[in-house]
């Protein structure tokens, strides 16, 4: 890699921007685009552009053939995060899970009582609330954020925190009733019916969960689908 080509990569990776290396393998031309955007080489052909949709997607380097040459487009994501707000039983299942599909996880919880080192062992706790701790940890779009209390006080400022954000998965648990609860609350403060059908709710894909973890499971099923579908 040349020093130019590193240099702005690991500014792009400094800043949490997404950033794609394109190498064309006949002469090892290389080229970098930074949130999509050429910042350093020679503009790609249309198939390695699609290439590069394709492989910030799926966090997976691909070659492909455009123009008579081959060329290998390696993907630099940010790190994916999980904000899950509610440090309940269902916490405890799901944080073990997101940190081995290789999210940064946070968990958000006021009550000291529930977000413990002892409970939620190497863990990042925020015991502020919600509205403040979506405020610092200002979600983006490689970022999910799950709300587990069923509390409307705890729950709902970390909802609006992050509609207002990219965070490419927002949802909260609850019954359809409760959620139905939450979509007039969020209307009433002013959220479009747009902005409220990207909550998913009640969390999680339906699969027939009953335990703890196995509504963990749910949701990250739900996150890892919505994430790398096309």
């Amino acid at each position: 890699m040349r020093p130019e080509v590193l240099k702005a990569l690991n500014d792009a990776r400094a800043h949490k921007r997404s950033a794609v290396l394109a190498r064309r393998l006949s002469d090892n031309a290389q080229t970098l685009w930074v949130e999509g955007e050429p910042i350093l080489g020679e503009r790609w052909p249309g198939e390695v552009e699609e290439a590069a949709e394709a492989a910030l997607g799926r966090d997976q380097g691909v070659k492909v053939e455009a123009e008579g040459d081959t060329w290998f487009v390696q993907p630099f994501n940010p790190p994916l995060r999980l904000i899950v707000v509610g440090a309940v039983h269902i916490a405890q299942a799901l944080v073990p899970m997101a940190q081995l599909a290789g999210y940064d996880v946070t968990v958000v919880d006021p009550r000291r009582a529930f977000a413990s080192d002892a409970r939620f062992p190497a863990v990042i706790l925020r015991h502020d609330w919600p509205d403040e701790a979506m405020r610092a940890l200002a979600p983006d779009r490689r970022t999910a954020v799950v709300t587990l209390t069923h509390d409307p006080k705890i729950d709902d400022p970390a909802l609006e925190g992050a509609l207002a954000s990219n965070a490419f998965y927002v949802a909260a648990l609850g019954s359809k009733r409760t959620h139905g609860a939450r979509v007039e609350r969020l209307a009433r403060l002013g959220f479009t019916e747009a902005q409220i059908a990207r909550v998913h709710g009640p969390a999680g894909l339906a699969l027939g969960a009953v335990s703890p973890a196995e509504i963990a499971i749910s949701v990250m099923a739900e996150m890892t689908q919505v994430l790398r579908r096309p």
